[in-house]
């Protein structure tokens, strides 16, 4: 399934990342998908910014749960906040989020991506899946 087809299909609030951040071989494909589909382009090579923000800080722009995030790089930031997302958190943003849910080929490869980010999170441990305030 790609990934704008399970966040189409699945309820808001109810998507959940079956990889844990903390299986190793997971976390190496996360890395391995986050180069080849290009995040790195735009959030430093190992998520720590470039000329976008970085995915690794306890700044979660539109929330840090996984069904934000899933459907945040699946529609882009201008659909997600068509779908009535708004802004949580502020970054030094220097355009918006793409929509990648068309080139990232399966939902699958987006959770992995995403557990590779969770693995490199080094802001506030209590904001690591979303703080309290998302």
């Amino acid at each position: 399934m790609t990934p704008v087809q399970r966040a189409d299909s699945a309820p808001k609030g109810t998507l959940k990342n079956p990889y844990a951040d903390t299986d190793a071989a997971v976390v190496a494909e996360g890395n391995r998908l986050f180069m080849s589909y290009a995040c790195s382009g735009c959030h430093g090579g190992t998520g720590g910014g470039g000329m976008c923000p970085p995915v690794t800080n306890d700044i979660w722009v539109y929330g840090g749960d996984d069904d934000t995030l899933f459907r945040l790089v699946a529609y882009g930031s201008q659909d997600l906040q068509a779908k009535g997302y708004s802004r949580k958190g502020q970054e030094n943003v220097v355009a918006p989020m793409p929509a990648m849910g068309g080139i990232v080929k399966t939902d699958d490869d987006l959770w992995r991506i995403l557990a590779f980010v969770r693995a490199n999170y080094h802001g506030s441990p209590e904001c690591k899946y979303g703080c309290t305030a998302d």
